[in-house]
């Protein structure tokens, strides 16, 4: 069945445009609700969000749905998506929702959905559910005796608070660190902050004033121009960048240096398996992970195990292969000895832990491999299939073939937006820079236009 709402992470789009309307919004809530109503036992679901504008609007849809199909509707309000996650499964709810466009700006959103086990939906349950809006939704209401109920949760953002400090190891504290922290404007404005200020931080807190249009604005995982100012500013050890729901971070080093996902994977799988914490002999990741994070972990006698993009592909192969460290470049850190999720603030917990118990600098910690050259360009398109044009697959196979001893070629689609991703690397930079634009003119010449 193709797909027609689901992406890689959720549904996504332009608020107020198909397909993120509040009529879908709705449908989805009764769809969503009448596929997890099993049972005889009162139903429930959690529905948390980012700060963005049109998060209100989706939001009094989503309720509207999920009470209209008989669940009752616990409302978080501005919560970080981990968080959700977490309180899908504390709560005993039958499902979760996440209201959030991740590292979009404003004007985008999207619904995530999480299992009452807190991991997202499979791809055969999206599919359900992908079924039954195409069809007669409205025959699946409930009884008029049946309807939900709906209020507004309080102290969830103290739980959640006090869920991300048990995650760091009990024999050490913050004491003695300044960290700055970015919550881009979003989810986690609020529970960041706290959570290491009362483990013992001198915290620096930018990004912290949402107003429904400014999540992501120049500021966050996606922009940390703004975090690598503070840290200069203000003499960081540290700096941390999260995004609009907080399940992704990227680093910023006492000397302003940005440090991706790939480098905090391997610092924490070293650490990990230095303690004897480390499940599954190595980490799992996607195809867009450097080949130096590979080679690295190959010389610390760990694997790498790829999945292609998406943390919930990560996550399914975590799981299916009892792996405890996964995790995306863009810094979706999934650490499942304490979470289903990514959780910025819980992998920034163990780099800082790892701080302060080797004394050691994050630039001394966080540099663990060289990168190889790498290079990612996007190629816009308006219709048709690109990739699967005979001149496109030629020059692939071409570029393939070139890369075949000395580096990676990896050309997707992308989930959420009408791009495909052109990714090469390999150790002669020249000719990693050469293969990619060659592939982007290429693909740029049918029907497309170079991004």
């Amino acid at each position: 069945m193709t797909r027609r709402y689901f992406g890689t992470d959720g549904i996504r789009g332009l608020s107020n445009r198909f397909p993120m309307t509040p009529d879908l919004a709705m449908r989805v809530g009764i769809a969503a609700g009448t596929l997890f109503r099993r049972g005889g036992h009162r139903h429930r679901v959690v529905i948390g969000k980012d700060t963005r504008l049109s998060g209100y609007m989706l939001e009094n849809a989503m309720v509207a749905g999920f009470t209209a199909a008989g669940l009752d509707a616990f409302v978080l309000g501005p919560i970080p998506t981990p968080a959700v996650a977490m309180l899908t499964r504390s709560l005993r709810c039958d499902i979760g929702v996440m209201i959030s466009a991740s590292h979009n700006p404003f004007a985008d959103n999207g619904i995530k959905l999480f299992g009452p086990d807190g991991y997202k939906l499979s791809d055969e349950l999206e599919l359900q559910i992908e079924d039954m809006l195409e069809k007669d939704i409205y025959g699946q209401l409930a009884a008029p005796n049946d309807i939900g109920r709906a209020k507004r949760i309080d102290g969830v953002q103290d739980r959640y608070v006090e869920f991300a400090k048990r995650t760091l190891p009990r024999d050490v504290t913050l004491k003695g660190l300044r960290v700055a922290i970015d919550c881009a404007n979003g989810a986690a404005y609020k529970v960041a902050p706290l959570a290491l200020w009362e483990l013992g931080a001198e915290v620096i807190t930018i990004g912290n004033e949402p107003n429904g249009t400014n999540i992501n604005l120049e500021c966050g995982s996606t922009h940390p121009d703004a975090l690598q100012k503070k840290v200069h500013e203000v003499r960081a050890d540290i700096g941390i960048a999260l995004d609009g729901d907080a399940d992704r971070v990227i680093i910023v080093d006492e000397n302003g240096k940005v440090i991706d996902g790939d480098q905090l994977m391997a610092l924490i799988a070293e650490t990990w398996a230095q303690d004897q914490m480390l499940r599954g002999g190595g980490i799992v990741a996607t195809v867009m992970s450097n080949l130096g994070l590979e080679r690295f972990l190959t010389g610390k006698g760990l694997t790498l195990a790829r999945t292609k993009v998406g943390d919930r592909y990560v996550v399914e192969h975590m799981r299916h292969n009892d792996f405890n460290i996964g995790g995306e470049q863009s810094g979706h850190i999934v650490l499942s000895d304490h979470g289903t999720t990514g959780d910025g603030l819980v992998a920034a917990l163990q780099i800082l832990a790892a701080v302060k118990r080797t004394g050691k600098t994050v630039s001394e910690l966080c540099n663990r491999f060289e990168p190889v050259p790498q290079l990612l360009r996007n190629v816009r398109f308006s219709g048709g299939k690109p990739l699967e044009d005979a001149t496109v697959k030629q020059a692939i196979a071409d570029a393939e073939s070139e890369l075949a001893n000395s580096g990676r070629l990896v050309i997707r689609p992308s989930g959420t937006e009408p791009l495909i991703r052109v990714m090469a690397e390999g150790d002669d930079r020249e000719q990693v820079e050469r293969i990619v634009n060659e592939l982007v003119d290429v693909i740029g010449s049918v029907r497309s236009v170079a991004a």
